[in-house]
């Protein structure tokens, strides 16, 4: 991939309507990349998960915001610390986008992102 950066931001380079603030924290389900749609990874440099924070920030941008389809894919495995977590790493994302947009299978691209450790499985 062919990447850019650049110190200017996301809400001075796109229009508003064409921004989609990926978060886990989202009530809307993504169905589909749409390639006229810039997506945001929302993503904190941190050890901790601080609930809600990204979806606040898109929030206060007026921004589109949507989840990874984990729930509507994948099932909830049987593990001792009964730990399950739909927050990935900035990478995970990345790993389930660019893998879903070449196969346009959610669940082919979660295999590819969503670790065990999570605590989510593809169902049998």
């Amino acid at each position: 991939f062919q990447m850019d950066t650049t110190h200017e931001s996301y809400l001075d380079l796109f229009p508003l309507d064409a921004i989609v603030y990926l978060t886990p924290d989202s009530e809307n389900v993504l169905e589909d990349i749409d390639p006229n749609k810039v997506y945001v990874l929302g993503g904190l440099v941190d050890e901790t998960i601080h609930k809600k924070l990204t979806l606040q920030r898109a929030q206060g941008q007026s921004l589109q915001t949507a989840r990874l389809p984990i729930r509507e894919y994948m099932v909830k495995s049987i593990n001792t610390k009964n730990y399950h977590s739909e927050t990935l790493a900035v990478n995970q994302v990345f790993d389930v986008l660019s893998t879903y947009y070449e196969t346009r299978s959610w669940p082919a691209a979660l295999k590819a992102g969503v670790s065990s450790g999570k605590g989510y499985v593809l169902p049998d």
